[in-house]
């Protein structure tokens, strides 16, 4: 499957392997849902996936109804959502998505963690064309499952690939399938464990093993960081 999935599994096992981190990034990403489009679920789609990926990450039920009712409170007010670009050591090109409450805070940190490993930010937007923006959902492959027969029925939604990791189904998209595809998901009574929107390289580059020790400490520096939701690469 290449280098940069491996890659991305092995970085979510380590990071989701670590609660006291993962449980600020899942709460923001409920209280914005909630905030964006009201706090049920039942009506809310971005909401309804948002506790799905909490639940699939074993997030207590009291911690999920408290991010729901933060949003309604002012505080959820001063949450934006903001990206960051930039370049790396040994050509890395980066892309961070952040939730923050202090935009200060966030960009000195997020530029800290790229001078002290040996990169700079970009201005915004420089990089973003090098990244094409997809919908992927994960599910469970279940026994009898047919994935011909499912892609077949999943394409006029948008699906535009299956790609299979032991038991675990990616199913890809263009970012403007998202919805549809999460409803067709839900049609079809098919449990969705995780979806979201993920940005790929257009042009992946192949780093030596050498390489990859100073890469890996800017993006777990950068991953690391609550503020941070997302960081993604140009690693092939």
């Amino acid at each position: 499957m290449g280098r940069a999935f491996e890659y991305r599994r092995a970085a979510k096992e380590k990071r989701w392997g670590n609660m006291s981190r993962l449980f600020p990034k899942l709460t923001r990403a409920i209280t914005l849902a909630a905030r964006e489009g009201g706090s049920d679920p039942e009506t809310n789609s971005k909401l309804r996936l948002a506790i799905a990926n909490a639940k699939a990450n074993n997030m207590p039920k009291d911690n999920i109804e408290n991010a729901i009712k933060r949003a309604e409170g002012k505080d959820s007010e001063d949450f934006v959502e903001i990206n960051y670009e930039g370049k790396g050591p040994h050509g890395l090109l980066v892309f961070v998505e952040c939730a923050t409450d202090n935009t200060t805070r966030t960009v000195a940190n997020v530029k800290s963690y790229f001078n002290k490993c040996g990169g700079q930010l970009a201005p915004t937007g420089s990089l973003e064309f090098l990244f094409n923006r997809r919908a992927v959902i994960e599910f469970e492959f279940n026994e009898g499952m047919d994935l011909e027969e499912l892609e077949l029925q999943l394409i006029d939604s948008g699906l535009e690939e299956f790609e299979q990791d032991e038991n675990t189904i990616y199913a890809y998209g263009d970012f403007t399938s998202f919805g549809s595809l999460v409803n067709a998901f839900e049609e079809l009574n098919i449990e969705v464990t995780k979806a979201n929107l993920q940005r790929f390289p257009t042009t992946p580059v192949e780093f030596s093993d050498d390489q990859m020790p100073e890469i890996e400490k800017l993006i777990d520096k950068l991953e690391d960081d609550e503020d941070v939701q997302s960081v993604f690469t140009n690693m092939g």
